[in-house]
């Protein structure tokens, strides 16, 4: 994360300021209230996802998500915080060091390059909530298909061995791109065009979904995604503002941005489906336009103005509502479309972020001009080649050790009876409602597995 602005440009002088170095009760407060929001995320990740498969799928989907939270942040703290922000010694430009291992080290004293004013563990704590909720993100481009014992070697490996690093350069002071001045303030490199790029290779890998006639399917529960959608935009605003690491004006800039972006993308992309293409707004178009917002501010939000994130935000919801109908004429089976909206819109954020930023929101940012696009699209080049390339080789050797996607048979009935054992809906029969109750439904009775429908 980039450093917060000088408490004393953003605060009435009256206030009680906490000297660099020192912990800020509202600056921790801040932090550890934005872990929490940030932590939100992920279940909302798993409604909005959810909503969108099938109903023979939601359970299955929705586990993609929400088991990232158990093994992830068991690897964080063993040893992937270590690995993306621990001096790395003479590797340090590209991956963190050992000596963090386990949290070792890691207690209530403030380390000044890292977050000033705040203790190590609080901070440590909100960059879990990262590294948790980027490989949920790539499960939306393989869903209905994948196995549940391949998609958690995979993250296991992908976790340690693509995000670590990515993080460790953007955000670690010794970090080769954060040495360069790449801006990402919360993540639209480190999160959505990295977990964006291994999405789109791991989707290719699989192959489409059998029985499809159409590139897309109808969401199940359009409620369930709008309720996501809900529920990722309250979070992102602790994703965002929490990344000013202190309460203070930019903190307040990160907030605002992040409201006003979603907004814009949002009703572009209703827009544009009202006038444009189908005659109707859909709440799946507002919600995705909302979320392709947020992505897209998520780089740009401690650079910009508040109008300068309306500009973002509709321009975000506009590519990736495109992106979105051409990527069925490509042949693609990313099922819930993560490239068409995190790669599309973090892209175009990142890129806008090397324009519009501005050091009257951070002095410790930079101006908008030519080098610094430049850099921004470096920093987004380096991490689509790292995570792609690596991601396609780490499914591969995935493969080796355990089949990648489900049987034919099991696609056909659903990932949640094979993957889960578990079903989503269950209906009682019909005709129990209409005649007296048969034997085989009294209490204590299971019923048979083929008289479970819905």
């Amino acid at each position: 994360m980039k450093k917060a602005l000088a408490p004393a440009a953003l605060l009435l002088p009256t206030l009680a300021l906490a000297a660099p170095g020192q912990v800020d009760s509202g600056d921790t407060a801040l932090v550890l209230v934005s872990a929490g929001l940030v932590l939100l995320m992920t279940p909302g990740l798993a409604f909005f996802y959810g909503g969108l498969v099938r109903a023979k799928n939601v359970v299955h989907t929705m586990i993609l998500s929400v088991v990232c939270m158990a093994v992830v942040g068991v690897l964080w703290a063993l040893a992937g915080y270590s690995l993306a922000f621990s001096p790395g010694g003479a590797a340090d430009r590209f991956i963190g060091g050992l000596s963090w291992l386990g949290l070792r080290g890691v207690g209530g004293d403030v380390v000044k390059e890292l977050a000033p004013t705040i203790p190590h563990t609080a901070f440590m704590l909100f960059q879990a909530m990262f590294a948790i909720i980027t490989p949920a993100l790539i499960s939306g481009a393989i869903v209905e298909r994948v196995r549940m014992k391949a998609y958690l070697l995979f993250v296991v490996l992908w976790s340690l061995v693509v995000y670590t690093p990515v993080a460790h350069w953007v955000w670690a002071p010794g970090g080769w791109l954060r040495g360069m001045g790449a801006l990402d303030f919360a993540g639209g490199t480190v999160v959505h065009i990295n977990a964006a790029a291994a999405a789109l290779v791991f989707a290719v890998v699989l192959g489409k979904r059998r029985g499809l006639r159409h590139p897309s399917v109808l969401p199940h529960n359009v409620p369930f995604a709008i309720l996501g959608a809900g529920l990722l935009w309250f979070g992102w605003l602790g994703f965002n503002g929490g990344s000013a690491l202190g309460a203070n004006g930019l903190a307040a800039f990160a907030f605002a941005n992040t409201f006003f972006a979603p907004a814009a993308a949002a009703a572009a992309w209703g827009l544009l489906e009202l006038f444009l293409f189908h005659g109707k707004m859909s709440g799946v178009g507002l919600a995705s336009g909302a979320v392709a917002g947020m992505v897209a501010i998520t780089p740009a939000a401690g650079f910009v103005t508040p109008l300068a994130s309306l500009l973002i935000g509709a321009l975000a919801g506009t590519a990736s509502l495109l992106a979105v109908r051409l990527r069925p004429r490509l042949g693609l089976d990313d099922s819930l479309d993560v490239f068409a909206v995190h790669g599309v819109a973090a892209t175009l954020g990142a890129l806008l972020t090397g324009v519009l930023a501005t050091k009257a929101v951070n002095p410790d940012g930079a101006d908008g001009s030519l080098a610094l696009l430049g850099v921004q699209a470096l920093g987004v080049a380096a991490t689509l080649a790292w995570s792609g390339g690596l991601s396609w080789a780490l499914i591969r050797l995935v493969s080796l050790f355990t089949p990648l996607r489900a049987e034919e048979q099991d696609e056909w009935s659903g990932m949640d009876t094979s993957e889960s054992g578990e079903r989503a809906y269950i209906h009682a029969d019909e005709s129990s409602s209409l005649s007296p109750p048969a034997a085989a439904h009294a209490p204590g009775v299971v019923r048979p597995a083929a008289a479970q429908h819905g």
